[in-house]
């Protein structure tokens, strides 16, 4: 499939608010990225010729913001609603092997549905971690790092382990809790390959609070399903796209040019091409 044939599912609620940078990365990597309204899925309360179905589609994202205003929980009433709206048509498209990612909030809503880290089989379930308010006791908005840590995720199966991507976190509800008796769950996802992305320092070292901004288990800032197919992350890669996004741009080669957002989303965008 080439570039343009790409179309990306950017999925929205009210108090979804990240989608148009997120739009505005795909774009201009030369997919075709739409915003989508889950009443457009639902097929209700919008025109008929706005109605769409995730077959439509090669790449779905849930974008970053605050979904329903993160009342009960943060991505709660989200996966709630997909759930209960779009849940069959949501696993037939998982079972295609086609990718679904989650952008902080996303990342959120995926765990509600159970699909992170989930279970063989792209179902949805019970969930069996949470995203529990930042160790800190407040909102965490600043310059963060991730190191790929050589998993399942196919679109970095070319990337070297350890690689350091700079993406800026902005979160309350950001540390990761994992069910079933402590440590256990977690060497079962390192063995698993679903450990996507883990906070690091700027040296790479392993992180410390403010580098880990929430305290998440193992500093964990990213997870895959065992399939590989369902990803997940807490920072936003959409707001280091151009390298004039990068807090050191003054320093460090001026404003032209990508910056790691974009190729994160190089290399998700050429693995949908090849699952598309």
């Amino acid at each position: 499939m080439r570039r343009g044939e790409v179309r990306v599912a950017l999925l929205s609620i009210e108090g979804t608010n990240c989608d148009d940078e997120l739009f505005v990365a795909l774009k201009a990597l030369g997919a075709r990225p739409e915003i989508v309204h889950l009443k457009q899925l639902e097929q209700r309360d919008v025109e008929r010729a706005r109605f769409r179905t995730l077959d439509d589609y090669q790449l779905v994202f849930v974008p970053g913001g605050f979904s329903s205003g993160d009342y009960v929980r943060a991505g709660a009433i989200f996966a709630a609603r997909i759930r209960a709206a779009i849940g069959p048509q949501l696993e037939a498209y998982l079972q295609s092997g086609r990718l679904l990612g989650g952008i902080c909030n996303g990342f959120q809503v995926l765990t509600e549905l159970g699909l992170l880290p989930g279970q063989p089989g792209g179902r949805l379930g019970p969930p069996e971690a949470a995203l529990h308010a930042n160790v800190s006791g407040h909102y965490e908005c600043r310059p963060t790092f991730v190191a790929w840590d050589g998993g399942q995720f196919p679109a970095l199966q070319h990337v070297a382990k350890g690689q350091r991507y700079l993406f800026p976190s902005g979160h309350g509800e950001g540390n990761l809790v994992l069910g079933g008796p402590p440590g256990q769950r977690l060497r079962e996802l390192e063995a698993n390959g679903q450990v996507l992305f883990r906070w690091v320092a700027p040296d790479g070292s392993p992180a410390t609070y403010p580098w880990n901004p929430n305290g998440s288990v193992g500093n964990v800032a990213g997870l895959t399903n065992p399939e590989g197919n369902v990803f997940g992350l807490m920072p936003h890669p959409e707001r280091n796209f151009s390298r004039a996004q990068r807090p050191d741009w003054t320093r460090g080669g001026g404003a032209e040019g990508p910056s790691d957002g974009e190729r994160f989303f190089e290399a998700v965008l050429r693995c949908a091409e090849r699952t598309g």
